[in-house]
């Protein structure tokens, strides 16, 4: 045999081997596990329902709505329904917004009922979510805006969202005092009042949820004031209102920090208790003249927006001029009597009487008002003379003292 031959035989011995070898392979080979086709059903993802828990939240899909409230798919093994006295409890914006095809979240009352429903409740859902947002409320200390919308002795009703909150009186600030504390209906004038507040208290188990004005006010001054500090310049000038009054002068509410107008920058006069010139309450524009960051301190000044008295005296006034004026004290040489809020002016003793006396109170007494002449205007050196005894002079009895015409409109 011939090599082309030999070559052409090793193809077929090959074969005839692998024929040969086939049976036995088969024969080891482990036999097919047989798979019922309803078992491979059941094994389908598609058929691995939620089993549902009482109180669990759970999102779903409306499927329908109709009398007796809205069907609900929450991939369990039958669809949920919620039921119309349920919604009843939903606000009715929310209610309005229901349709088919929207996502919902809803809480599980009943895993099944009779009819092979689980019953869900939007209202308990809508309620938990509050609860929710409460607790982040608390955690974060975050200031929030809420209405008053009930009350009772103790304090007034504030909710979030369906979770109901209750501030004590203990923890209001508008509360103002005006009625009896042991009145029933001493907040009553608070409802429908924007406060606002901060979480200090929550018991979910207990459905407790203390809110506090006072604390959330103290954090907003807080704040406000730094940022007021922060942004005030020297020279600016800002409105507010006197929040309260102390000896040594008045504070001004300027927006969430009070600044202080001390007596000496209340008026260009001599004040002796800030009640002279402001009351509490009272709206006021006044000028910043300090500000301490370090020490949170504002000074404020009302005077300095208006102008000097001295400086404008003899748009007002001229010699030989009569002016009534009270007596405000008296020395060894004469009276000082003041002839309007700024201006105050010497009566030396020798202008009081054309007779000789010793002391002023011979002819005049202190808180007296009196018909005087200006006879001396000195603005550089802030004085004044007036004369008592020269008021039916004839000298001056021919002066007539009137505006210029340029200044009358």
């Amino acid at each position: 045999m011939n090599n082309l031959e030999s070559t052409q035989e090793l193809p077929n011995q090959e074969v005839a081997e692998e024929t040969t070898n086939q049976p036995e392979a088969a024969s080891e080979a482990q036999p097919e596990k047989f798979v019922h086709p309803m078992e491979a059903l059941l094994n389908d993802e598609h058929f691995n329902f939620h089993e549902l828990e009482t109180g669990e939240i759970i999102e779903g899909t409306i499927v329908s709505i109709d009398d007796n409230g809205i069907m609900v798919d929450i991939g369990s093994k039958s669809e949920g329904i919620v039921p119309n006295r349920d919604l009843e409890r939903v606000d009715p914006e929310i209610r309005e917004k229901l349709a088919l095809g929207e996502t919902i979240f809803t809480q599980v009352v009943k895993p099944m009922s009779r009819d092979g429903h689980a019953i869900l409740s939007l209202s308990r859902a809508l309620a938990e979510y509050d609860w929710q947002h409460a607790a982040e409320l608390l955690e974060s200390q975050e200031i929030f805006e809420g209405e008053v919308t009930g009350y009772n002795k103790g304090g007034v009703i504030v909710y979030i969202g369906k979770a109901r909150g209750f501030v004590p009186a203990s923890q209001l600030v508008s509360d103002n005092g005006h009625k009896n504390e042991d009145s029933d209906d001493r907040f009553a004038d608070l409802v429908g009042v924007k406060l606002q507040l901060k979480v200090i208290e929550l018991d979910r188990s207990r459905n407790r949820l203390i809110l506090s004005e006072r604390q959330a006010m103290r954090e907003w001054r807080r704040l406000q004031k730094e940022k007021l500090l922060s942004e005030l310049k020297i020279g600016d000038i800002r409105k507010g209102k006197v929040s309260s009054l102390a000896p040594f002068g008045a504070f001004v509410d300027l927006g969430g920090a009070d600044g202080l107008i001390h007596l000496s920058e209340l008026s260009w006069s001599r004040v002796q208790k800030p009640e002279e010139v402001v009351n509490i309450g009272d709206e006021v524009e006044v000028k910043v003249i300090s500000v301490d960051r370090e020490r949170s301190r504002i000074g404020l000044s009302l005077r300095q927006l208006q102008p000097e008295p001295w400086t404008v005296i003899h748009e007002k006034y001229a010699i030989g001029q009569l002016v009534e004026a009270e007596v405000t004290r008296l020395t060894s040489f004469g009276a000082f009597a003041r002839i309007e809020g700024e201006i105050e002016g010497l009566i030396h003793i020798s202008e009081l009487s054309d007779k000789r006396i010793t002391h002023p109170k011979e002819v005049v007494q202190q808180g007296q008002t009196i018909t005087l002449r200006i006879i001396k205007i000195e603005p550089d050196r802030r004085r004044i003379g007036l004369s008592l005894r020269r008021v039916a002079e004839e000298e001056y009895a021919v002066i007539q003292w009137e505006p210029a015409e340029e200044d009358v409109d």
